[in-house]
């Protein structure tokens, strides 16, 4: 008698319905992973990505269907078509890439969805083309209800599945859609099996092996999950070597490359944390701002080289002083920042001790061994800033203090600073709108040879009448208008107006004007220099102009090409405060300057010092051997400038011969004794040396 079997009341083997519960889990885990770092890539990549998913999710699908087929014993013998059952398979990898590039490759909310109902249907297709290959010898009959619910399962969870996995809000979301995508598989082949059912034509003796069939089964679940293994270990290969490179790029990002300190942005993030967590636990933060004090002199002296081990020195021995809640970074050149998490002062005092120790001791940079020293400024939260930015800002305010206190190397931020930075800005302010409110004004001091007392000439120095705070010393607003960008205004103004006036003076004396380092940044400055003098009419030979060593030193090479073509016009170039700072010798070789201008801090001594009065010598020696004329600034007895002639210097430049003055103001030529001297109205509140202006 014939026997109608149903496939769901099938005898199922146990074993291997488990082997492909395993291989649809795994399948659709290792899927989701794969599908997701598509999502992430684009181009060239994304192709591969997309390709590895529809491999693993072909496979998956396609090894947990044939493996579910064979587990289940019909009751009649069965056999595969070969070609429908390789044909479903590439249903299935051509189905899930179609579905997969759907939903990653728009932005619209849509595509998700479209993405699911492909993958869902290429699901279905696969099981049914799967079913078709499946030859059983008995007859089959299929209830399209069941039929027609297993496609909309399949269509509907593998919707969700993919929505899910795109949606990063949802916590564990890659697990989750990795286990709905298994219930789109498991939903559609058990609700299709249940529409189909066999009944039996041949007898118990005629049925295959069911060992061969459990061969087969566990052979092609090794292939699939080999084919998932694969896809698997790219991604994590992938996976890992992202993750390094992410690594390698966040310390980049936020350490400095070349000491390997915190950077900026490191300091940044740590500071916030470090005032949260004081505001927590009502406790203090420290910044302490580090700028290095003769970090240049080695970069000029010695190179960049022995610069940049100076750097890496100091922050190996500041990284080796850290104890808990310490912190140091680069924030870049020679500037440093520090912070210090602390209960009281003495935990602030021993942290800086330290930075102190590590800072002034000796560098051994080859064979020569040097200090850079450095200028600390500390300010504390909460007590003297409530936010990060107004804290380091502070910290550099009593940085920049001890900077500019010779004797004190470290210093704590004060209000008084404060007001100090807004009276500089307001000043700042002030000089912007000094020259059209004819604010500013040249006076001349007069130069005068030695030996006959004859005019040489008159050095221009610029004055500011400022309307409610009157005179303002040229040594305060000087460095005001360099820092604020506001030197290159006046400078060309000061050189256009001093040429000016000389070209109308029935003397042809000549007129110095002092040249700012800042100016030599100047897009040409040759250029502006001769067109002055061409729409001044002053002569070239009549013009001279003054720059300091340390003008040179910034730039050797741009700085004497400039200073070549300045006198190339014609114009003459002198070395001024000769005497200080370097006073290099391969200076004077390098570039043949017209005149040696020595520094008004010898002539104050050489009355009562005799190595002042031994470099006095010297240099006019050495003025003399090259041919250079020396003038001495700062003359002011005649007991100096008795000394002066005696020694041979060819010019000088002091209160004594006259103190600056409107050039309207200026008296005609006396004779006092065996020389002439300058003899001018004596101008009050002249008290401040002169301070050079480009």
């Amino acid at each position: 008698m014939m026997r109608v079997i149903s496939c769901v009341a099938m005898e199922h083997n146990l074993w291997l319905v488990l082997v492909a519960a395993l291989v649809c889990s795994a399948g659709s885990w290792a899927t989701i992973r794969l599908f997701l770092r598509a999502h992430e890539v684009t181009g060239l990549q994304q192709i591969g990505w997309h390709f590895l998913t529809a491999v693993c999710a072909g496979s998956s699908i396609w090894c947990t269907h044939f493996v579910a087929m064979l587990a289940y014993d019909p009751g009649a013998p069965v056999a595969f078509d070969p070609v429908l059952t390789i044909a479903s398979l590439f249903i299935a990898m051509a189905g899930t890439a179609a579905g997969f590039i759907a939903a990653s490759g728009s932005a619209s909310r849509v595509a998700p969805i479209i993405g699911g109902i492909i993958v869902g249907l290429a699901i279905s297709g696969m099981h049914y083309t799967g079913m078709t290959a499946y030859r059983v010898d008995g007859v089959v009959e299929w209830d399209m209800n069941y039929l027609v619910a297993s496609i909309v399962l399949a269509v509907v969870f593998a919707c969700l599945a993919i929505n899910v996995a795109l949606n990063d809000r949802i916590s564990g979301h890659k697990y989750l859609a990795a286990a709905i995508l298994v219930v789109a598989i498991v939903s559609l082949h058990f609700t299709a099996m249940a529409a189909v059912q066999v009944t039996p034509l041949a007898m118990r003796a005629d049925y295959t092996d069911p060992n061969t069939l459990r061969a087969m089964a566990l052979g092609v679940a090794a292939v699939g999950l080999i084919v998932i293994g694969t896809g698997l270990a790219s991604y994590l290969i992938d996976d890992r070597t992202r993750s390094e490179a992410f690594r390698r790029l966040h310390h980049l990002a936020m350490n400095d490359a070349l000491t390997g300190l915190p950077n900026r942005p490191n300091f940044n993030d740590y500071l916030d944390h470090e005032i949260d967590r004081a505001e927590e636990l009502g406790c203090k933060v420290a910044v302490i701002g580090i700028d290095l004090d003769r970090f240049k002199e080695i970069n000029d002296l010695w190179g960049h080289g022995a610069g940049d081990l100076a750097l890496k020195t100091l922050a190996g021995r500041m990284s080796a002083l850290l104890q808990e809640g310490e912190f140091v970074a680069r924030l870049g050149g020679d500037e440093f920042a520090a912070i210090k998490r602390m209960k009281g002062q003495v935990d602030l005092v021993d942290f800086v001790s330290r930075l102190e120790s590590a800072l002034f001791a000796p560098i051994r940079i080859d064979d020569f061994e040097t200090a850079t020293g450095a200028s600390i400024g500390i300010a504390i939260y909460p007590n003297d800033a409530h936010d990060r930015e107004s804290l380091v800002n502070n910290a550099d305010l009593a940085m920049y203090r001890a900077k500019a206190t010779v004797t004190q190397a470290v210093c704590f931020y004060e209000q008084a600073m404060d007001e100090a930075v807004r009276a500089n800005r307001t000043l700042a302010n002030d000089l912007r709108d000094a020259v059209e409110n004819g604010q500013l004004d040249l006076h001349y001091q007069v130069q005068t040879s030695v030996s006959t007392g004859d005019i040489r000439g008159y050095e221009a120095l610029l004055r500011w009448k400022h309307p409610t705070r009157g005179n303002i010393p040229p040594i305060e607003f000087i460095p005001l208008a360099e820092e604020n960008g506001l030197i290159l205004p006046l400078g060309e103004w000061v050189l256009r107006t001093a040429c000016t006036k000389a070209a109308s003076w029935e003397q042809p004396y000549k007129v110095a004007v002092n040249l700012s380092p800042v100016q030599f940044a100047h897009a040409d400055l040759p250029k502006l220099v001769h067109e002055i003098l061409i729409e001044t009419g002053l002569r070239p030979n009549r013009l001279e102009l003054e720059i300091t060593e340390s003008t040179i030193i910034a730039d050797k090479n741009r700085t004497l090409s400039i200073l070549r073509r300045i006198k190339a016009l014609g114009v003459t170039i002198a070395i001024d405060d000769f005497g200080t700072g370097y006073s290099s010798l391969e200076t004077l070789r390098a570039f043949p300057f017209d005149k040696i201008k020595l520094d008004r801090s010898f002539m104050s001594e050489v009355e009562t010092s005799p190595q002042a009065k031994a470099i006095i010598r010297a240099v006019l020696a050495l003025g003399q051997s090259l041919d250079i004329p020396v003038l001495a600034e700062g003359v002011e007895t005649h007991s100096q400038l008795s000394i002066l002639r005696a020694e041979g210097c060819n010019e000088a430049q002091g209160f004594l011969l006259g103190r600056p003055a409107p050039f309207g103001e200026i008296f005609a030529l006396s004779t006092d004794g065996d020389h002439d001297v300058f003899a001018i109205r004596m101008m009050p509140a002249e008290l401040s040396p002169r301070q050079a202006v480009a």
